[in-house]
Formats: structure tokens, sequence, C-alpha cells
């Protein structure tokens, strides 16, 4: 590695430090996508139930780190940040003012592991359907029709 000159000392204090890969970094709440074992997305945290991975995952590997997303109100997070203070697992609640992440929960190491696939599915399927037409009679429903 080549020794710094001044320029670089100008560059970093005035834009800050380098940061390896800053896009994967807002997606993956502060971490890299390398280091990540599961994510689940924002839906997936507001669902009722804490999914069995994330609890397996937890009660597994200790080193793991939990990072959960900021936006997501409180109640929704609550009962990962319990499962991970259950397990003795460090959490970290990101909130990013420039960017809000599609995710809204990732377990990651401090180191890589290059995991394949680390989306888990949904548990309860969205619903897809098309709401039923509900038009209502009434008087001004006589005009809509003409015009």
């Amino acid at each position: 590695m080549t020794k710094p000159n001044m320029d670089d000392y100008l560059q970093q204090g005035i834009h800050g430090a380098k940061e390896i890969k800053p896009e994967e970094r807002k997606k993956f709440l502060g971490t890299i996508r390398e280091r990540v074992e599961f994510a689940l997305t924002q839906p997936q945290v507001r669902e009722n139930k804490v999914y069995k991975e994330i609890e397996e995952a937890c009660k597994k590997n200790k080193k793991v780190h939990m990072y959960l997303n900021g936006h997501v109100s409180y109640r929704f997070l609550s009962k990962y940040v319990k499962l991970a203070s259950a397990n003795n697992i460090e959490y970290t609640i990101v909130t990013n003012k420039d960017y809000n992440s599609d995710l809204g929960l990732v377990l990651a190491f401090d180191h890589a592991i290059d995991k394949e696939d680390i989306y888990i599915g949904y548990k309860v399927k969205p619903d897809l359907t098309q709401p039923k037409n509900t038009e209502k009679k009434g008087l001004f429903s006589l005009f809509k029709k003409k015009l």
C-alpha cells in the first residue's frame, strides 16, 4: 500500500473516511452482503411471529450480530430485540436519514461467509387478490355513468 499524501489527507478531511461498498452497506443496514447469514424484508418483520430460521440462527451462532431497521416501528422490532437479548446476541437499530432500506432485519457476522441464499420466504403469503368492486349506488353514481 502506498503512503498517503497531502491530497489524500485533504480529501479525507473534506469527504470523510473512504467507505467500502457504500451502496451495499445502505441496503444491508451497515454491513456488506458477504457477511450476511439471513435477511428479512420490512413486511416480514412486521408479521406477528418471529421467523424460526432467525430464532435457530440466534441460538446456534452466538457471534452473529443483528441489525434492525430503525424506520420500522419499535413494536414490530421488540420481539427481535427480546430474542437477541435472550440469546446474548449484540443488536443495533440502524436509522439512516438519507436512505430507507427494504430490509427490516439482517443477521450478519464480522467476517465473510458468502452464503448464497440469505432471504427467507414469507410465512404469511401477501394478499394479492383484487379488491372487490364496491361502487356506491347513490344519486351521484348515476351521473358518473353518464359521463
